[in-house]
């Protein structure tokens, strides 16, 4: 029963990839634990358990690890987008979009013009 009210975050670890996952129900508790590839990946998981069982759920537990922590996410451009879109994407504000430049500046030379299918580095925010 408790697995099919987390449906929905089984369901996102799989379609993010998510690596040795494993997941028991114990006592009404659901245990999952799992590597997501990025600190983002992970809290796009933990946002959809908080959108299941709150703030605080007490009949779920979590041990996500992040496999590159070196970065924040990785993105591949997509037509139409532009580095103000992304950043609001990833940090919630469109004016971030200077650090993404400077984390990508070995193939941006302008932050006016990236191209389809460029794998920018998303990178942590100080």
């Amino acid at each position: 029963m408790i697995k099919t009210k987390y449906q929905a975050v089984l369901d996102l670890g799989e379609a993010l990839n998510i690596q040795n996952g494993d997941v028991k129900e114990d006592n009404g508790v659901l245990k999952i634990k799992g590597t997501a590839k990025t600190q983002y990946e992970k809290n796009i998981l933990w946002d959809k358990i908080k959108e299941i069982g709150g703030n605080n759920p007490t009949d779920i537990k979590a041990n996500i690890t992040v496999a590159d922590d070196s970065v924040y996410a990785r993105h591949t451009v997509k037509s139409g987008e532009t580095l103000g879109k992304i950043a609001k994407h990833y940090y919630g504000n469109a004016l971030k979009y200077e650090e993404i430049f400077k984390a990508n500046s070995d193939i941006l030379k302008n932050p006016d013009v990236i191209h389809p299918d460029q794998e920018l580095i998303i990178p942590n925010l100080k």
